[in-house]
């Protein structure tokens, strides 16, 4: 019989082909909550501010440059580009909103971060935000996603925040849990899914916090949705449109924000049996 010893297993948690295995994901879907969570309470984040828009908006400089490049192309990509220009505004505005949110925010006497800028971490109104979050001095979240052709992270958002997700319903849960409002600029069908789900969760109060739902720019989404049919239609409420609010500037969306945000999360009303969500409590 020979004295060789057989060599040892790996640890199960070290196994890399089981760790990326059907078997593994429910150990994956695990860590992309475990992992955010320990470093949100390490850079010490109470709350956020979610802010969505389209990836594919340049600011004003860009847009005028890429119009430059474009002056003798084909009549369609020079139409594009124009309006891209045009709506260079809402990059514009998106990053002047984060710096005011921003400097407000950071001027709240707190033991942890209020009101942090978050976005979805790529490009557009994302970026926007997040450079104006760095304009006024303070920390910005990324929560990217890791897709086959697109996006990388902006380099604006701080970099101890930079998250990278491979599951959505992770990354949309991360979107939600700290939120204590969302500011929607125009956008495509991300854009759409994101402002629907929230509203979805509002309208059903599936939220156990109030949660202040701001449209950017009430030309092109009440162009866009007809909220009045929902109402005539009788698919949605009345009262459901009062979860919404609309404004037109940044220095209008600072005040609703500062003001709501000041009404419900820095005065607020105890809910009889509420339960303080475990981030919210001090750390360790």
């Amino acid at each position: 019989m020979s004295d060789k010893k057989p060599p040892s297993a790996p640890l199960a948690y070290q196994n890399e082909p089981f760790l990326n295995s059907p078997d593994g994901r429910i150990i994956r879907v695990l860590s992309e909550y475990m992992e955010p969570l320990a470093r949100f309470r390490r850079e010490q984040i109470q709350d956020t501010v979610v802010f969505f828009g389209s990836a594919r908006f340049h600011s004003l400089t860009g847009a005028q440059e890429n119009v430059r490049n474009l002056h003798e192309a084909q009549e369609e990509l020079r139409n594009r580009a124009l309006a891209a220009v045009d709506m260079a505004r809402y990059y514009e505005d998106a990053r002047r909103l984060a710096f005011l949110l921003t400097e407000w925010s950071l001027n709240i006497p707190a033991k942890r971060h209020r009101f942090v800028v978050t976005t979805g971490g790529g490009p557009g109104i994302m970026e926007a935000a997040n450079l104006g979050a760095l304009d006024a001095g303070g920390k910005s979240i990324g929560l990217n996603i890791n897709l086959p052709f697109e996006q990388s992270p902006n380099p604006y958002i701080s970099p101890s925040l930079n998250f990278e997700f491979h599951y959505f319903f992770m990354r949309k849960f991360w979107f939600a849990y700290l939120a204590k409002a969302l500011v929607i600029f125009p956008g495509g069908f991300g854009t759409f899914d994101e402002l629907f789900e929230i509203l979805t969760l509002a309208q059903t109060e599936k939220l156990a916090k109030k949660i202040l739902v701001v449209i950017y720019g009430s030309e092109y989404w009440k162009r866009l949705i007809n909220f009045q049919l929902m109402i005539d239609s009788g698919v949605i409420s009345p009262k459901d449109i009062d979860l919404i609010r609309f404004v037109d500037s940044p220095e209008e969306g600072f005040e609703v924000l500062k003001d709501g945000l000041t009404r419900h999360h820095l005065t607020p009303q105890p809910k009889r049996g509420e339960v303080v969500p475990e981030i919210a409590k001090t750390n360790p």
